[in-house]
């Protein structure tokens, strides 16, 4: 396996999972955060300004479509943070306090937390196999 695919499956997947946990275990004060930050049009400037920075250097550096699940997932992570970066920076401010609104009414964060979680914990175990596979010659 690619030892850049392997990198960022694992840079990713520690992300997602401690993201995650911290908003299942801590939500009420990472929403209160989110919630100050959707308020503040500069302050979701800068956020999409380098989730797009994340999205172009994964896209550029690691854009594979081929050799398995684990490099394919990790190609549509980084073409996802870049068309989602890019939307923040053309939505407007009430389009975005809307959308958190409506997630944080029906609970989607938790959802989304889980599905993170699940995410993460996939990146990690699959980047470790694939790196044991590798050593071992398999």
């Amino acid at each position: 396996m690619n030892t850049r695919t392997s990198f960022l499956a694992q840079l990713v997947g520690l992300y997602c999972v401690i993201l995650s946990l911290a908003i299942l275990v801590r939500g009420d004060v990472i929403l209160t955060a989110i919630e100050a930050l959707v308020h503040d049009p500069s302050a979701l400037l800068v956020v999409a300004l380098v989730g797009l920075v994340g999205g172009l250097a994964m896209v550029l550096g690691h854009n594979v479509w081929s050799g398995g699940v684990l490099p394919v997932v990790v190609t549509l992570i980084g073409w996802w943070l870049l068309i989602k970066s890019a939307l923040g920076l053309f939505l407007p401010a009430a389009t975005m306090l809307a959308l958190f609104e409506t997630s944080r009414a029906s609970k989607l964060y938790l959802f989304s937390s889980v599905v993170t979680l699940l995410l993460g914990v996939y990146l990690l175990y699959a980047s470790v196999s694939y790196a044991r596979r590798d050593r071992e010659g398999g």
